[in-house]
Protein backbone atom coordinates (compact mmCIF):
# COMPACT_ATOMS: atom_id res chain seq x y z
CA UNK A 1 0.00 0.00 0.00
CA UNK A 2 1.15 3.27 -0.79
CA UNK A 3 1.10 6.98 0.64
CA UNK A 4 0.70 9.78 -1.28
CA UNK A 5 0.90 13.54 -0.23
CA UNK A 6 -1.10 15.59 -1.95
CA UNK A 7 -2.27 19.72 -1.55
CA UNK A 8 -5.36 20.71 -0.70
CA UNK A 9 -6.32 24.70 -0.61
CA UNK A 10 -8.16 26.00 2.82
CA UNK A 11 -11.74 25.59 1.68
CA UNK A 12 -11.62 22.26 0.40
CA UNK A 13 -9.49 21.39 3.66
CA UNK A 14 -12.23 22.56 6.39
CA UNK A 15 -14.84 20.47 3.98
CA UNK A 16 -12.77 17.39 4.38
CA UNK A 17 -11.34 17.96 7.86
CA UNK A 18 -15.55 18.06 9.22
CA UNK A 19 -16.39 15.27 7.51
CA UNK A 20 -19.16 17.10 4.79
CA UNK A 21 -16.68 15.97 1.68
CA UNK A 22 -16.08 12.56 1.62
CA UNK A 23 -14.42 12.33 -2.36
CA UNK A 24 -11.45 13.58 -4.05
CA UNK A 25 -11.48 14.55 -7.64
CA UNK A 26 -8.03 14.47 -8.67
CA UNK A 27 -6.14 14.93 -12.53
CA UNK A 28 -4.98 11.72 -12.95
CA UNK A 29 -0.96 12.23 -13.40
CA UNK A 30 -0.27 10.05 -10.50
CA UNK A 31 -1.17 6.35 -9.32
CA UNK A 32 -3.39 5.75 -6.29
CA UNK A 33 -5.06 2.21 -5.74
CA UNK A 34 -7.92 1.17 -3.00
CA UNK A 35 -5.98 0.63 0.59
CA UNK A 36 -3.60 3.45 -0.31
CA UNK A 37 -3.26 6.48 2.01
CA UNK A 38 -4.02 9.42 1.07
CA UNK A 39 -2.14 12.27 3.08
CA UNK A 40 -4.05 15.79 2.64
CA UNK A 41 -1.86 18.57 3.12
CA UNK A 42 -2.89 22.41 3.45
CA UNK A 43 -1.57 24.42 1.00
CA UNK A 44 -2.39 28.58 0.24
CA UNK A 45 -2.70 29.54 -2.92
CA UNK A 46 -2.13 32.77 -2.22
CA UNK A 47 0.99 32.68 -0.23
CA UNK A 48 2.47 29.13 -1.47
CA UNK A 49 3.01 27.78 1.39
CA UNK A 50 2.11 25.06 3.59
CA UNK A 51 -0.13 25.85 6.76
CA UNK A 52 1.57 22.48 8.77
CA UNK A 53 -2.05 20.82 8.68
CA UNK A 54 -2.82 17.56 7.03
CA UNK A 55 -5.19 14.96 7.12
CA UNK A 56 -4.88 11.41 6.33
CA UNK A 57 -7.64 9.10 4.74
CA UNK A 58 -7.43 5.86 3.38
CA UNK A 59 -8.60 5.09 -0.01
CA UNK A 60 -12.18 3.17 -0.28
CA UNK A 61 -12.95 3.21 -3.82
CA UNK A 62 -11.31 4.97 -6.92
CA UNK A 63 -12.85 5.06 -10.57
CA UNK A 64 -10.72 6.57 -13.51
CA UNK A 65 -11.86 7.59 -16.55
CA UNK A 66 -11.21 10.41 -19.92
CA UNK A 67 -13.79 12.91 -21.08
CA UNK A 68 -15.06 10.83 -23.37
CA UNK A 69 -15.88 7.39 -21.93
CA UNK A 70 -19.01 8.71 -22.03
CA UNK A 71 -19.03 9.69 -25.56
CA UNK A 72 -19.90 13.58 -24.36
CA UNK A 73 -16.64 14.88 -24.75
CA UNK A 74 -18.02 18.29 -26.15
CA UNK A 75 -21.17 18.15 -23.67
CA UNK A 76 -18.65 18.34 -20.93
CA UNK A 77 -16.06 20.95 -22.02
CA UNK A 78 -19.52 22.91 -22.20
CA UNK A 79 -20.75 22.86 -19.37
CA UNK A 80 -18.52 20.41 -17.08
CA UNK A 81 -19.26 17.53 -14.48
CA UNK A 82 -20.55 16.76 -11.23
CA UNK A 83 -19.02 14.90 -8.43
CA UNK A 84 -21.57 13.70 -6.26
CA UNK A 85 -21.62 12.17 -2.60
CA UNK A 86 -24.14 9.68 -1.89
CA UNK A 87 -25.63 8.84 1.77
CA UNK A 88 -28.44 6.75 2.97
Amino acid sequence: MAIIKKKIWPEFFKLVHSGKKRFELRVADFDVKEGDTLILEEWNPETKEYSGRKIEKKVDFVLKFKLDNFSQKEEIEKSGLYVIQLTD
